[in-house]
């Protein structure tokens, strides 16, 4: 569901980007919850959503905060088995997939969207691969646009496309791209 964010005015909260903290979990899936509702992401409800959330893989995870309220999440982790991004940047770039990080869990709340929260939780996990000296890459569904067309804004470049099998009935084409540099 596209909705029209309100204009920014002196009373907008203060929105403040920080690392996510174990006591954030809760908020965290609350959030994720009002987005599976709205846009269905993710599309496999997960059977435990706080783990979902702190992936085995996890370098870092940050949430947004409206005035204290947890309001959108993003998370950096390692390449896995099945990560298709970091193995099309590593070949087209000549290196290894243990040079990348891959951003995920990216999500912000229907009512808090249109202000640029996404891109500043991008721009943290953007500036802790480069200090880690990985390169981020992404993955995302083909059917969500909205995404695809934030990461397109932030000038990341897209690799290509596959086709991932997420059950023994359900296949889905994933879009995978590279930050720019």
């Amino acid at each position: 569901m596209n909705r029209q964010a309100a204009p920014l005015t002196d009373s907008t909260p203060t929105c403040r980007i920080r690392r996510r903290r174990a006591s954030d979990l809760d908020a965290c899936v609350e959030v994720l919850a009002a987005v599976h509702a709205d846009d269905g992401y993710p599309v496999n409800w997960p059977e435990q959503p706080g783990d979902w959330l702190t992936q085995p893989s996890l370098l870092a995870a940050w949430v947004a905060a409206l005035d204290g309220h947890v309001v959108g999440h993003i998370a950096l982790t390692r390449s896995g088995p099945d990560d298709a991004a970091p193995a099309l940047w590593s070949l087209r770039e000549g290196t290894s997939v243990e040079d990348t990080a891959v951003i995920s869990r990216l999500f912000v709340s229907p009512a808090a969207r249109g202000h640029g929260i996404g891109a500043r939780l991008m721009a943290s996990a953007v500036r802790e691969a480069e200090e880690r000296a990985l390169h981020p890459v992404l993955d995302v569904l083909a059917s969500d646009t909205p995404a695809a067309a934030l990461y397109e804004r932030l000038g990341w470049s897209r690799l290509g496309s596959v086709d991932q099998r997420w059950s023994p009935t359900r296949t889905v084409t994933v879009h995978c791209y590279a930050a720019p540099g």
